[in-house]
């Protein structure tokens, strides 16, 4: 007798669930196993954008019908694969999440986290199905734009997941960096990408990322997939992605400044050599009191004095030069221009006589200190060769007559690159001889026939013969050659 009414007791009633629905701030929608929608609380019409039940649907083919459900990666749900279809199938699914816009909507305006919830009083057929909804607009929204802002950044950036250490995000920067896809980044384990194995300070870096604390900038050696490696700064800071805790590890690139260090130790290893191998004699003073820092091999030969006899010492302590007074002027000239070209010195070697020498010289920057880099070059044997030259020349011009005629005929089958003998002037006959210097007095053909008794022909004859040995096409060509040799200037 008193069974039933203790039944009826216990039976939620449709009102006491409504009661329980309205205090939740989770949506529920709740469903009778016909399908038709029964009841529904505040929050699931807030998180629907409607206020009153009726807009949601009478049932659930009506909600299916208003609403547009999308899965995280766009891809549209069908009709069947609606949560409400999935539940009144008998299915029980955990958490989904969907995204939801009014159908006609363009873009997603809510993201539900949805689970099903079977009620039944006696054990037997469902009495009420209720879909549970939160909404984690919010929450994906931030990671969205927490996403978008990660992989926007143009700075290497890696997520290592802490609990399984696993990669759970990789930036476009750091695919970049690796040289291989996000895909073959994600979803692996560090010891296989072991970006912390070749780290400075390794024990502090390994104990910081056990307890999830922030890791201080560090050199590290990146592997890459080709086996070789990378030289970075790297980082790490504690972050939470999804709800679970993470390490944030940002990179900057410094195999640039590796490669630059190998081309610049490289680059100053070939000057060494150039220095010390150069030809002319070669030294570099320190500024400003230009005391001797570096010395070539061949600066040695020149001055007859070792190197640990010049290193340390400045120009007036060897007497390198043998006019003080002009050294002075051309190191302030050179602090004054910053360089100075083929300066006329003479150079006071160690034993023999002083040594005539050209000096050019350049401010630098060596070791990061203002230095002036030295060039003498030996002339002496060049000064002899001129002051013979310079004897012959006055030896000649004391006859100018024979300069004139002679070496200027030299010069000029020189310049003309054809053969001496075609075209020496004491190859021509008398007869070519005459014809030429009347042509240098400006004579026409008839003019030279009538002087010299000719026939028309036979000068032209003359002529033709003269401009092939003297190797000219026109009159004012063989006048230039004439006078050139001192013909028909008398």
């Amino acid at each position: 007798m008193d069974d039933q009414p203790m039944q009826a007791f216990h039976a939620p009633t449709l009102r006491h669930l409504e009661q329980l629905m309205a205090g939740l701030t989770v949506g529920v929608i709740l469903v009778d196993p016909s399908g038709a929608i029964v009841g529904t609380n505040d929050a699931a019409l807030a998180m629907h954008g409607v206020h009153h039940a009726d807009e949601l649907g009478a049932t659930a083919d009506e909600y299916c019908q208003r609403f547009c459900l999308r899965y995280r990666n766009h891809q549209r749900l069908a009709r069947r694969d609606y949560p409400i279809m999935r539940m009144l199938a008998g299915e029980n699914f955990p958490d989904v999440v969907v995204d939801v816009a009014p159908i006609g909507t363009n873009e997603p305006r809510w993201t539900h986290m949805v689970h099903d919830v079977v009620m039944d009083v006696d054990g037997g057929d469902p009495d009420y199905l209720a879909l549970v909804i939160q909404d984690v607009s919010e929450r994906y929204d931030a990671e969205a734009r927490f996403e978008a802002m990660f992989q926007a950044n143009p700075a290497p950036a890696l997520i290592l997941r802490l609990a399984d250490q696993r990669f759970v995000r990789a930036n476009s920067g750091f695919a970049e960096l690796c040289g291989c896809s996000r895909d073959e980044i994600e979803g692996r384990h560090l010891r296989d990408l072991d970006i912390l194995a070749h780290t400075e300070r390794n024990a502090l870096v390994a104990e910081r990322l056990q307890r999830g604390a922030t890791i201080p900038q560090v050199e590290a050696e990146l592997p890459l997939p080709d086996g070789s490696s990378r030289l970075v700064i790297l980082a790490g800071q504690p972050i939470e992605v999804a709800d679970q805790r993470c390490m944030l590890f940002t990179f900057a690139d410094l195999e640039p400044r590796r490669l630059a260090q190998r081309a610049l130790a490289s680059s100053e290893h070939r000057a060494a050599t150039m220095f010390r191998l150069a030809p002319g004699g070669m030294v570099v003073t320190a500024l400003p009191d230009h005391r001797i820092v570096e010395v070539n091999e061949a600066f040695v030969r020149l001055t007859g004095r070792g190197s640990h006899d010049l290193i340390g010492r400045d120009a007036d302590e060897i007497q390198l030069w043998n006019d003080a007074t002009q050294r002075e002027a051309v190191e302030r000239e050179l602090e004054r221009r910053g360089g100075i070209r083929t300066y006329d010195v003479r150079v006071l070697p160690a034993n023999g006589a002083p040594i005539d020498c050209l000096v050019s010289a350049e401010i630098v920057d060596l070791h990061d200190k203002r230095c002036a880099l030295w060039l003498y070059q030996d002339v002496t044997a060049r000064r002899h060769s001129e002051l013979e030259l310079v004897a012959a020349i006055d030896a000649v011009m004391k006859d100018a007559n024979w300069f004139s005629r002679s070496i200027m005929d030299k010069l000029a089958t020189l310049r003309g690159g054809g053969d001496a003998e075609q075209h020496h002037p004491l190859d021509l006959s008398k007869r070519e001889r005459e014809v030429l210097e009347l042509i240098c007095q400006g004579a026409n053909d008839k003019a030279i026939a009538d002087q010299l008794g000719l026939t028309s022909n036979t000068v032209r004859n003359h002529v033709s013969r003269l401009y092939a040995k003297i190797g000219v096409n026109r009159r004012s060509a063989a006048v230039i050659w004439a006078r050139e040799r001192g013909i028909g200037m008398g």
